[in-house]
C-alpha cells in the first residue's frame, strides 16, 4: 500500500514495509513541518499583490508556519489566502501601513470566508476546513487620518483638533456586523465638541435608531458592540 498525507499538515504518512531505506529522510521532513507548525516565524510582504499560502504535500512550505507577520505599505485592498480542507490554528500579525486609510487586509480561505484584521493587531485565527474564524485579538490603536470605514475590533483614535485632522470626521461601522462584532473610539485631541465625529450607522441601528450617532462630548471613549437587528450597535463602555 502507497504512503498517504495528512488532511492539516500534508505530512507523508508511511505504511508498514514501505519505503525502505528512506524512512529517515521522510521521518526528518516531517519532524521539520511538526516544528513549523509549532513555532514557525514567516514576514511576508503584502504591499503590492495578494498572497496565497501554501500547504504543500510531504514538504515544508509557507503556510504551515505558526506565526505570520505580515508588512508593507497597502496601495489597495489585501488578501492572504490559505487553502481549503486544511484545520490550523495559527496567528497572524497586522504590521502594514496604510496609504489610504480604507484599505483593508483580509485573511481567508480559497473558497471561504474570513476576517479583516484590525489595523495594528494580533489575531490568533483558527481555519475551520472552510472558513477562517477570529480566535483571539490583541488589538492596535490606529489614529484615523481622515474619515474611516471600521473593521471589527478596531480601536481608533480620532483628534479633529488643529493637530490632528482640524475638521470634522465621519467614521463608518462595519456593514453586515455580525452579534459580538466591537468598534472602540477615543477623542484623543479632546475637541469633538468643536469638530464633531459622526458615527456612520452603514444600514445598522444605532442604540435602536436608524440614525448616525454625534459625539459632540469632548473626551469622549466608548466601545459600540453590535447586539442584535433590532437593538444594532449598543454601548459597551462609555466615559
Amino acid at each position: 500500500m502507497a504512503s498517504s498525507t495528512s488532511s492539516d499538515l500534508k505530512l507523508e504518512l508511511i505504511t508498514t514495509g514501505e519505503k525502505s531505506g528512506t524512512w529517515g529522510t521522510i521521518t526528518n521532513t516531517n519532524l521539520q513541518i511538526l516544528e513549523q507548525a509549532a513555532s514557525g516565524y514567516i514576514a511576508i510582504d503584502v504591499a503590492s499583490s495578494d498572497v496565497a499560502l501554501a500547504l504543500s504535500n510531504h514538504a515544508v512550505s509557507n503556510g504551515k508556519n505558526l506565526y505570520f507577520k505580515l508588512t508593507g505599505t497597502l496601495a489597495a485592498n489585501r488578501t492572504v489566502t490559505m487553502p481549503d480542507s486544511a484545520e490550523r490554528v495559527f496567528i497572524v500579525e497586522d504590521a502594514t501601513a496604510r496609504s489610504s486609510n480604507n484599505y483593508t487586509l483580509t485573511v481567508k480561505t480559497v473558497s471561504g470566508t474570513g476576517i479583516a484584521l484590525p489595523i495594528g493587531s494580533k489575531s490568533l485565527v483558527y481555519s475551520d476546513g472552510t472558513n477562517v474564524n477570529k480566535g483571539l485579538i490583541n488589538k492596535g490603536y490606529y489614529t484615523v487620518p481622515g474619515a474611516y470605514t471600521a473593521v471589527d475590533g478596531d480601536q481608533l483614535l480620532v483628534d479633529t483638533s488643529s493637530g490632528g485632522i482640524n475638521s470634522s470626521v465621519t467614521i463608518t461601522l462595519p456593514a453586515s456586523p455580525a452579534i459580538g462584532n466591537e468598534v472602540t473610539f477615543i477623542d484623543s485631541g479632546n475637541n469633538v465638541n468643536s469638530n464633531n465625529l459622526t458615527i456612520a450607522r452603514n444600514g445598522s441601528n444605532i442604540l435602536g435608531a436608524a440614525s448616525n450617532l454625534v459625539v459632540s462630548v469632548n473626551g469622549s471613549a466608548f466601545t459600540l458592540v453590535y447586539v442584535n437587528a433590532t437593538r444594532g450597535w449598543a454601548y459597551k463602555d462609555k466615559i
